[in-house]
């Protein structure tokens, strides 16, 4: 690859990844607002679920516009895995925020009544795991707003080294 195939490849990563922050963004949203309403609970799912289709979306824009048709699987592989690191960090971007300056506690005292709750505290001491659940909401009590950001983005870049296999795999193209 040269340089300027480097660039190009980065470029286009780059966009996609804010296209793939969006998505994330907008499940994130639907996830948190889903809490106490179910139907955007499963739009936060299927959001999270499209990732790598969106992904491949964008991979063969690139490989159709950028790279005249043809792609190799490194270069598939490389340009997916970049999508990922720049999604996943402006993801990060965004969690920090809302966890520093916009849920004032809102998802640990949900996740809270939830547990404390009639029905809630049996099905927990139905399955053995009460003292499990308590440690786990004092653990996400312990937890400062980078912490969340930085789980978040290790898992999201971990995927996505993972799905590029797939992903570029898929995608790839010789030349005709």
């Amino acid at each position: 690859m040269t340089a300027p195939e480097y660039v190009q490849l980065k470029a286009y990563a780059r966009q996609d990844g804010f296209f793939l922050a969006l998505l994330w963004i907008a499940s994130f949203a639907c996830y948190i607002m889903g809490i106490s309403n179910g139907m955007l609970g499963m739009a936060a799912v299927m959001l999270a679920v499209m990732t790598p289709f969106f992904v491949a979306g964008r991979l063969r824009r690139f490989r159709d516009e950028g790279r005249e048709g043809v792609i190799s699987f490194r270069r598939s592989y490389a340009y997916t895995v970049f999508v990922f690191f720049y999604g996943a960090v402006l993801l990060a971007v965004a969690q920090f925020i809302y966890f520093a300056y916009l849920d004032n506690g809102y998802l640990l005292s949900t996740f809270s009544k939830v547990v404390s709750s009639a029905e809630g505290r049996e099905m927990i001491q139905q399955y053995g795991m009460a003292q499990v659940v308590d440690d786990s909401l004092a653990e996400m009590a312990a937890l400062r707003p980078i912490d969340y950001a930085l789980n978040i983005l290790t898992v999201n870049i971990i995927v996505g080294f993972i799905l590029g296999f797939p992903i570029g795999l898929v995608m790839q193209r010789a030349k005709k």
